[in-house]
């Protein structure tokens, strides 16, 4: 009885069992009916109060949604992309992926570098020592917190063929206004999904806390809210018409919407272009609704998720909102039902004066990864995952460490410093780690600070998410488009875009 109350106390919007009305935003395009939960996900009449968002589609935009019929199975065919954004400043660089100096990961920083960056003397990567690695090369530490996450979660063969590359970049500490999200910018490029094209476990414009560049946005995709199963599953709910129609009837009663809404369009008076969204807007629905099981979209029903004894994640696991948010982002996007997605991870503020607090959660976050890329392993797909937080932090100089079984003896987290931030993008490649051209874009000072002038990148959060979508475009063999998928873009052009590219092609 208590919970009742509780519930309808609760804000409309955060009622799990109703639509998803999102502040200022009006759903206008069929993936966004079916996403925020409407009934049967499925067909509906739309009238001109209706019409209006979707004049600002861009033409790009429009010439794909009149290509009407059934949305591909499996998506756009491009590969899967998840974004981790750890809101709040997380250590990445140092302690975790290995950073150096001008000659790569392995080129060595000064004591004061290692120290500001939490490692103590003991720990130092020198001569070869402290070091592990993963893939065709990309360099951790030995004892990184991320590296051991993601060895709970993914095999060692599907380790043996990730590799990535760390960009040694500056942003700014503890907010949500860095425009790290890249998503847009990976739509721009071909990532689309069978049921939605964009989902993010947070309800706002990048699906995370994070912002999207203002020059990728579009929000006729914007982000649909994934971040429990029930919210996937939701994606194809045929609603109350489940309860008294069958399959064969909802054909049926989809049939006849159609119709109607086919004869009412042709009464309003808005141009072909409305036309023709709207008819196919409706067709989509009818079809996602009809031939789309709520269950395939289950992650808790996947035995390679969940349920068996050599699944990825424990039942336990799913207990942790963390996990459940990870498992129902890479069931929809690495099956195709999503074209890209963002997992948010809060509490990586863990500036505390301890190391235990940040060595807990950095093994949740590689936890996390190596769950996406494992779970892109048994689908026999490539994957590439982009792992970024809003600044960074540093241990003081006099080198203060948390011997406490957690804190494993490293440097305490005393200060934000966006000066040691970085980001670092992961691929999964079935094919194994061929396809690296380097594994560390820009350097750090021997000090453990970034070198804000090794590359354009480094001191530009707006540069360093187009030079992700580069190397997105890259792993397609399709580097020469970016100026067709990001105009207005400030990579420059020519061969002065090789100074951003890790990747070569791999599909």
């Amino acid at each position: 009885m208590a919970k009742a109350k509780y519930e309808k106390l609760k804000p409309y919007a955060q009622r799990d069992h109703e639509p998803l009305l999102l502040e200022g935003h009006r759903p206008v395009t069929r993936r966004q009916f079916l996403a925020q939960g409407f009934i049967g996900g499925g067909a509906f009449l739309m009238g001109t109060s209706l019409l209006g968002g979707l004049l600002g589609r861009s033409s790009d935009a429009y010439a794909a949604a009149v290509a009407c019929g059934a949305a591909p199975a499996g998506g756009s065919g491009m590969i899967p992309f998840v974004c981790v954004d750890l809101a709040g400043g997380a250590s990445i660089a140092g302690s975790n992926v290995l950073v150096g100096g001008p000659g790569g990961q392995t080129d060595e920083l000064g004591d004061d570098g290692y120290i500001k960056l939490g490692l103590p003397p003991s720990m130092f990567p020198r001569n070869g020592s402290n070091i592990a690695t993963i893939g065709g090369g990309l360099v951790f530490h030995s004892d990184s917190a991320l590296l051991r996450g993601m060895q709970a979660t993914a095999s060692p063969t599907t380790l043996a063929n990730t590799d990535g590359c760390i960009i040694c970049a500056r942003s700014a500490n503890d907010t949500g206004n860095n425009p790290h999200n890249p998503m847009y910018g990976i739509y721009r490029a071909g990532a689309d999904g069978q049921l939605v094209t964009l989902i993010g476990t947070r309800s706002s414009d990048s699906g995370g806390r994070s912002r999207a560049p203002d020059l990728m946005i579009d929000l006729t995709v914007r982000p649909t809210r994934v971040a429990r199963p029930s919210d996937a599953m939701g994606l194809a709910d045929a609603g109350r018409l489940g309860d008294f129609l069958d399959a064969a009837g909802r054909d049926d009663f989809m049939a006849v919407l159609e119709r109607m809404t086919h004869r009412k369009v042709d009464l309003v008076n808005e141009g072909q272009m409305i036309h023709d969204l709207t008819n196919c807007g409706v067709e989509y629905a009818a079809d996602n609704m009809t031939q789309t099981n709520p269950n395939d979209l289950d992650p808790t029903q996947d035995p390679d998720i969940v349920g068996q004894a050599n699944s990825i994640f424990t039942s336990q696991d799913l207990g942790n909102s963390k996990f459940r948010k990870t498992a129902s982002v890479m069931k929809l996007v690495v099956n195709g039902f999503a074209g890209a997605g963002t997992i948010e991870f809060g509490g990586y503020d863990y500036h505390n004066s301890t190391r235990a607090t940040g060595e807990v959660r950095d093994f949740d976050a590689g936890k996390a990864i190596g769950a996406v890329l494992e779970y892109a392993a048994r689908r026999g797909t490539p994957v590439m995952v982009y792992l970024f937080s809003d600044g960074s932090v540093s241990s003081p100089s006099s080198g203060q460490y948390d011997n406490s079984a957690d804190g494993r003896g490293k440097g305490i987290w005393k200060n934000d410093n966006s000066g040691t931030a970085a980001t670092v993008m992961f691929v999964y490649n079935p094919n194994g780690p061929n396809f690296v051209q380097t594994r560390q874009l820009g350097y750090y000072r021997p000090n453990g600070s970034v070198e804000t002038g090794a590359t354009p990148i480094a001191n530009s959060v707006d540069l360093l998410a187009q030079a992700v979508v580069l190397n997105y475009l890259a792993l397609h063999g399709r580097e020469g488009m970016i100026d067709q998928v990001l105009p207005g873009h400030g990579l420059g052009s020519g061969n002065a875009l090789n100074q951003f590219l890790a990747f070569g092609q791999i599909a």
